[in-house]
């Protein structure tokens, strides 16, 4: 099959059928041997689903009647196509004709013509449709309604920054075991190896490498010199002021990079919840590759008498389970994903975690609530209605070279520093508390 009906019939399980991008990827790259063909697809994939919003709205100026409900496939189809001339700006003959015989290997021949004569109309009225898709800024930059104006809402002074932020590629980023590697060495071998490497200015684990590559044929990947991490979420480690000796918790663990940071920063014991049994494994394969050790559970992070022995924490990391609306330009399907419905839900998970955990520091100890959303709701909502019901907590000053003081904690918007958007909290807990 070729890249470009395979892309069609990946785009369709996500954006239509609501499949995981990373989970259709999976399967899908592995029926193409060829490693330009692979890299096409993963182009037309992510490209598809971060800007589906607005070729979809196009299509609806395009076709006369929808096709999305009785030929999603073929609906799909069409975006790969609009994908290709407006975003990789391949050439227009090309990008339509190998979009049209798509259509017939996908084994709708009757629609190759409609494939054509609307990539066509596109080419035509280009200018005028585009100047119509800007004119609002859910279909400007490619993301639901509700989303748009809930960062509008949140963020007024910086909305069309952060919107147009998420459809920016990011820079990979990794952090450098200090366990196992010296990080201006590792940067070194990378260099040798043909990458452009430079050391990130103020995290002090960081690299910052400006495409995506395999980074398991980087120097030093097997020896777990390094974990791919973005400086965002490496942040934690240096906010949670480790020390040898200490117990940790890291709620919420899963894939575990946080985790693996703070033991390769200090000799702590570690306990790493996760509430999905599924994702525990790449915690554990985590630690392994990176010669690292902790203690791994599947439990519900919300119900600690499940997995806890009763002896309290020094360190509490919750990363929270959240709409993930500062990190849309690493998952761009989480626009397609995400509704406003959830948010609802999620506040009440992250107060339900974060009350339950808090029962599990000690007296005098330290909790860090991350979450990677942009939403007030999920962040200084969720921690100030929490300090304002515990007389026993109160909030830390965070001050970090990027971002800004939100009304309780630090809040990092997508772009700055070229960083994922992130949130952070932290908490103390009295010395004189009972646990």
């Amino acid at each position: 099959m070729s890249v470009r009906a395979l892309a069609a019939e990946a785009l369709c399980d996500i954006a239509i059928a609501g499949h995981s991008l990373r989970d259709v990827a999976d399967r899908a790259l592995p029926r193409l041997s060829d490693a330009r063909d692979r890299a096409m697809l993963t182009a037309l994939l992510h490209d598809g689903a971060r800007w589906w919003p607005r070729f979809d709205a196009a299509l609806d100026r395009l076709l006369e009647k929808p096709i999305r409900r009785n030929e999603p496939v073929i609906h799909a189809l069409l975006v790969v196509g609009l994908v290709q001339l407006e975003i990789l700006e391949l050439p227009s003959y090309a990008a339509v004709a190998a979009t049209v015989e798509a259509a017939r290997e996908l084994r709708r021949p009757r629609l190759a013509g409609l494939a054509n004569a609307v990539l066509r109309r596109w080419l035509r009225e280009r200018d005028t449709l585009n100047a119509a898709l800007d004119a609002t800024p859910a279909t400007r930059h490619a993301h639901p309604a509700w989303l748009a104006d809930a960062i509008a809402q949140d963020w007024p002074d910086a909305a069309d920054a952060v919107l147009a932020a998420a459809n920016t590629e990011p820079p990979l980023m990794l952090r450098c075991n200090r366990r196992r590697a010296q990080r201006e060495s590792l940067a070194d071998a990378l260099r040798a190896a043909g990458q452009t490497v430079e050391l990130h200015p103020w995290l002090s684990d960081g690299l910052v490498l400006p495409h995506s590559t395999d980074v398991t044929r980087l120097p030093g990947f097997a020896e777990g010199f390094f974990a791919v991490q973005d400086g965002a979420a490496q942040v934690p480690a240096d906010l949670l002021d480790l020390a040898n000796g200490q117990r940790v918790l890291d709620a919420c663990a899963a894939p575990g990079g946080k985790a693996c940071h703070a033991l390769e920063r200090a000799d702590v014991s570690l306990l790493a919840v996760e509430s999905e049994a599924k994702r525990a494994p790449r915690i554990r394969q985590n630690l392994e590759r990176l010669g690292l050790h902790a203690e791994v559970i599947v439990g519900d992070a919300g119900d600690p008498s499940a997995w806890w022995d009763g002896r309290p924490f020094d360190r509490v990391m919750i990363d929270a389970p959240c709409s993930a609306t500062g990190v849309i330009r690493r998952r761009p399907d989480v626009r397609l994903h995400r509704r406003a419905a959830d948010i609802d839900a999620l506040v009440a998970q992250q107060a339900r975690i974060l009350d339950a955990c808090w029962k599990t520091l000690a007296p005098g100890g330290t909790l860090l609530y991350v979450t990677c959303s942009l939403l007030r709701r999920e962040n200084e909502g969720v921690v100030g209605a929490f300090l304002a019901n515990h007389d026993d907590a109160s909030a830390r000053p965070i001050t970090l070279p990027v971002g800004r003081a939100a009304r309780v904690g630090w809040q990092i918007l997508p772009g700055d520093g070229d960083l994922d958007g992130m949130y952070y909290a932290l908490l103390e807990k009295s010395a004189t508390s009972a646990v």
